[in-house]
């Protein structure tokens, strides 16, 4: 027992001296004091620094520091070939562009690598109901540009090149980058203002009137907030790609169509990005996304194919034979793919000349098929490094402002929330809590308030976390209703879908709600609440669904 009591002392000696001696190294270095502190040069820091830096009031007012532990002159100096692409994009909302417009941002955008989106055609994997969402249908307000397209993709590295192009001239923001987050602490020594103290790996230390943590899922800033969060992972992950395809022919609409498929293991988007480029994103079962990954890139521009276009048991089919060689160790080769493929167009009778033959097509070009506008254009090739796959999950911060210990901090992106990619909507609640925070900040200063403390940031908490839920609570809706095999299920999501294709005024709420438009409204708030409640009963059906499933199985 003494022995023990002995040992105890010493280490409890030890932690005592190591905590004293780190203390003391806090204490006696230089401390730079900042008005506000952004963790994470992603887009919705750099964001969130440009629009601060643009307002003249915040910028007389202010001093801004960005932290970024990555390299952002690499970001900078990006560059690709005009047709090559990264394999991270982003779909822009009309009024996400329109607030990167009023900023500075926009005019910083290599608009040649972004592409509108005109249309969208979704469809059911399992029954092929369809619905079609054309910007043509939209109401203009005299901005006939806007109403042309429902959004803008870009590659993320653009966005991002652009806003830090545009902090260049901003000289009341600081950028630190290629340094970590070592250690924050509150303040709290005798005099002192409680403030968040950030501690750096190059042993810069800044005390913070306001911190914003803007440094994605896994958030230090949220971490010392104290702030917790709910949610869960899908168990599936997203694998995208670069694809490489033929131009639209002659007869044909140019490409400025995304096209997704719900299948229950997780959608299928292809998304434009130029006249002869598109984008996928894929999601799937981790072990099926690790061996697409690995296997031969010709593998996944056939199954991309098939996907698009073969009923679901046979792409079902597919997915097992990939499995099948994954567990004996081996890839599959691309030669065998194609072969299953071949059998399987053969097996339902799909033409050679129909727009859903991929591997027996024999169309070489002329007047396409009548079909050749509802799949996308067969995929030639995949872009050299640009398969690659993350895993998708939904979290929610129970809160966006820290309290008591943890005040004076703030979350916005990816911190604050993480949805699934499904409907492309994370960059813009990102850009939405951006856009809300900065005004919030702007309005504090015009009245000579606090902008660190709990009073002025409750508005963009209170603005933003409703908004933000209400998206996220409709696509994880959305991933579990199309997750299921179930007939009842897949006969009523089905009707709904097809009924909703043919309500024009509903279909044009939509997109104005997904594009964000600027539009003139009226009761806009009754084709919003029509649109819940179509969801609701679908998600009825869904239960409804399940139980006859258990009844069945008994």
């Amino acid at each position: 027992m003494t022995v023990q009591r002995s040992l105890s002392k010493k280490v409890l000696s030890g932690v005592l001296c190591r905590r004293n001696a780190l203390c003391r190294a806090y204490s006696t270095e230089s401390i730079q004091d900042k008005d506000v502190v952004i963790v994470g040069g992603g887009p919705a820091g750099l964001a969130l620094a440009s629009a601060l830096g643009s307002n003249k009031l915040v910028r007389e007012s202010i001093k801004v520091a960005l932290i970024e532990a990555g390299d952002l002159s690499k970001i900078r100096d990006w560059s690709l070939s005009a047709d090559t692409y990264s394999n991270r994009v982003s779909s822009i909302t009309n009024t996400s562009r329109a607030f990167l417009e009023e900023i500075g941002a926009w005019a910083h955008i290599d608009t040649s690598r972004t592409s509108p989106i005109r249309e969208m055609q979704v469809w059911d994997g399992m029954s092929d109901a369809r619905i079609i969402f054309d910007a043509a249908e939209l109401p203009s307000a005299g901005n006939v540009a806007e109403s042309s397209e429902m959004a803008r993709l870009t590659e993320n590295l653009n966005l991002q090149r652009a806003l830090l192009r545009h902090l260049v001239n901003i000289d009341c923001v600081q950028l630190l980058q290629k340094v970590k987050v070592e250690h924050i602490q509150r303040e709290d020594k005798e005099g002192g203002n409680n403030w968040p103290l950030v501690h750096l790996s190059d042993g810069t230390t800044i005390r913070a009137r306001l911190l914003i943590g803007a440094d994605g899922f896994s958030s230090p800033v949220r971490s010392y907030a104290g702030t917790p969060s709910y949610g869960w992972s899908y168990d599936t992950e997203a694998v995208v790609a670069t694809l490489n395809h033929p131009p639209r022919g002659a007869f044909q609409g140019p490409n400025h169509t995304a096209y997704q498929r719900f299948l229950p293991t997780g959608p299928i988007a292809f998304l434009p990005l130029s006249p002869t480029v598109s984008s996928l994103v894929w999601s799937m079962k981790p072990r099926l996304a690790a061996a697409l990954c690995k296997s031969d890139p010709e593998v996944l521009a056939n199954m991309v194919n098939a996907v698009f276009r073969l009923p679901e048991v046979s792409v079902r089919y597919l997915q097992d034979r990939i499995l099948e060689a994954d567990s004996a160790g081996k890839n599959i080769s691309h030669e065998v793919i194609r072969d299953e493929i071949a059998f399987r167009e053969e097996s339902h009778d799909i033409s050679k000349y129909s727009a859903y033959a991929s591997v027996t097509s024999a169309i070489s070009g002329g007047i396409p098929p009548n079909d050749a506008e509802s799949i996308p254009p067969l995929v030639t090739s995949i872009q050299p490094d640009t398969i690659a796959s993350f895993p998708l999950r939904y979290n929610h911060a129970e809160s966006y402002l820290g309290e008591g210990p943890g005040s004076r901090t703030v979350l916005v992106g990816d911190a604050a929330h993480t949805v699934h990619p499904m409907a492309g909507q994370g960059l813009n609640l990102g850009l939405g809590d951006v856009e809300c925070l900065a005004r919030c900040i702007a309005q504090t200063l015009k009245y000579g308030g606090d902008i660190g403390s709990f009073t002025a940031l409750r508005p963009y908490a209170r603005e933003r976390y409703f908004a933000n839920h209400k998206v996220m609570s409709a696509v994880d809706k959305l991933h579990k209703l199309y997750s299921s095999t179930l007939e009842p299920v897949v006969w009523a999501r089905s009707v709904g879908l097809e009924v909703l294709n043919e309500l024009d005024s509903v279909k044009a709420a939509i997109m104005m709600d997904v594009g964000g438009g600027h539009f003139v409204r009226p009761g806009r708030e009754v084709l919003a609440r029509g649109v819940e409640v179509l969801a609701s009963g679908l998600s009825a059906a869904t239960t409804l669904g399940q139980r006859l499933g258990g009844i069945r199985n008994s």
